[in-house]
This record gives C-alpha cells, structure tokens and sequence, in this order.
C-alpha cells in the first residue's frame, strides 16, 4: 500500500461526530484525484442502512498490494463493482434468481480467470482474475465459476437510486474517467465486528486514506451533473394566453415533467411558480 501521500489525507475527510462532513464538495474533489492514482479510499453508507465502510479503488489499477492490503487490514469480503452490460457480455448470471438480500446487493456468480492463476485465492490471483474480467478480449470461456472474486451489479444511475457501496465504487471511476468497476471490500476491527464511523476516522488517518460518505457523493453528482433534458418544446395557445409547453425527462429514472410558462421569466425576480403533483 502506497503511504507516501502526507499531509491533508490524513486528516482523512474530517468526518463529525454527528457522521456529516465539512466541506463536503472538496472532500469528493480530492477522493476523485486519489481514484485516479489508484489510490484507496473509505467510502462510508448511511447510518440507517448498512451503516459499515468499504475500501474503494478502481479495478484498472488493481495490484496484488493492494488485494493483500484489503485482506490483512480490511478483512471483508473483496468483490467487484462492475456494470451489468459486462456481467452480462460475460455470462455471468446472478448467484440466486429473486434474491431477498436486505439491502439489494446483486450477487453473480463467483468467478476466477483460467489462465494463469494457480488456486485463485492468492493475492496474485485475484488481482489476475480481476484484470481478466475487465480487459477488453475477455469473454465468457476465460473464466471458470465458482471462483474467488464475486462480482456485484451495478445498478444503472448510480448512487442516485441505490445508495450502496458498489454504486458508489462505480460512479467515482466514472467520475475520475477510469473504466467503470470498482474494487470493494467491507473493514472490519481486529476483533471481527464491523467498523463503525469512529473506528472508520481512525483507519483512514492511519493508512492515510480519503474518507467519504454515500450521502456526499449524491450531493456532488446532483451539483455538478445535469438530471434532466428537455425532450420537446412547443407553443400551446389557450382560452387564458400562450404558453410555452416544455417536456424535461429525468435521466435517472426516465420519468417525464411538463411545464407551463407563460411569458419570459428569465432573468426576471420574484417570478411566480406552481406546482402540481
């Protein structure tokens, strides 16, 4: 594990106690530079879902260093965020047809490359079978299943409609422009129980680690992305005056909205808004 970066990394996120951050918009801002040096980051969920953190980094920078720290200092389970055309470009089929996790993680089935590896539990091995899964020549003939690696579905959208670990992994490889998989494993404390934002703090500042939280990175994707498009814009006369008639679609659900506008509000103060529901 690559310890040279000092200095504002281990303050590592400056994290409440209350579990909300300061300054949240530069926090992922540095998190999205370390992504694209490979580094690891803490990712922490929500404190009425899982309420754990993961170590997060991106699949394309996967070294067996950095399989062997998650196992020794991480101690979960270490799985693949990867999006669901590749699964299915795989042949990766879920682990259980209809499911009934709690929090939805969407298992396939566990997988290890063919070639090249030995048992495929070393660090070595999984690294290789991760590199596998995501190069571009592999197809379905080049893994064996079950195997070491568990790959988990990522469902499209991201963060915003599943606020979960592997969504979080994907979207900040997205975000930092690296290939959309991420590495992920749950942290554990030395004694087996799962750590919590206390114990979370004090594992990013020794490792020297960014910390986020799921809850920031909604706030940072729905601040710099655009959620919605206009679909079609027409005008529309009726018996009250013209209005213009524009249909938006929301490009994280495809749900669609129409809105009326009568007249030209733009850059106008203190204009007039309705809404129907």
């Amino acid at each position: 594990m690559d310890k040279t970066n000092t200095g504002r990394r281990a303050e590592a996120g400056r994290i409440t106690d209350a579990g909300r951050r300061v300054d949240a918009f530069d926090d992922i801002q540095g998190a999205l530079r370390d992504f694209k040096k490979g580094e690891m980051v803490v990712v922490i969920d929500d404190p009425s879902r899982e309420n754990e953190g993961d170590l997060v980094f991106p699949a394309e920078k996967i070294t067996p260093q950095k399989i062997n720290f998650m196992a020794k200092y991480g101690r979960g389970l270490i799985c693949l965020a990867i999006d669901g055309k590749r699964l299915d470009k795989l042949k990766l089929r879920p682990m259980v047809e209809n499911g009934r996790e709690v929090r939805e993680a969407s298992f396939s089935v566990s997988v290890d490359a063919k070639h090249g590896i030995t048992t495929g539990i070393s660090a070595h091995d999984r690294a290789k079978t991760i590199k596998t899964m995501i190069s571009s020549g592999t197809t379905a003939d080049d893994l064996t299943k079950p195997g070491h690696i568990f790959p988990l579905r990522y469902r499209e959208g991201g963060v915003m409609v599943r606020a979960g670990h592997t969504e979080a992994g994907v979207d900040l490889c997205k975000l930092a422009g690296l290939y959309p998989a991420a590495v992920i494993c749950e942290i554990m404390n030395e004694d087996g129980t799962m750590a919590r934002t206390p114990q979370l703090k004090r594992f990013a500042k020794k490792h020297r680690l960014h910390i986020i939280t799921i809850a920031d990175l909604i706030e940072y994707r729905r601040k710099t992305e655009k959620l919605v498009r206009q679909v079609l814009s027409t005008e529309l006369p009726t018996e009250m005056g013209n209005f213009k008639l524009s249909l938006y679609e929301d490009t994280i659900n495809r749900e669609h909205h129409i809105a009326l506008v009568r007249g030209e509000p733009a850059g106008k103060k203190n204009v007039l808004v309705r809404v129907h529901s």
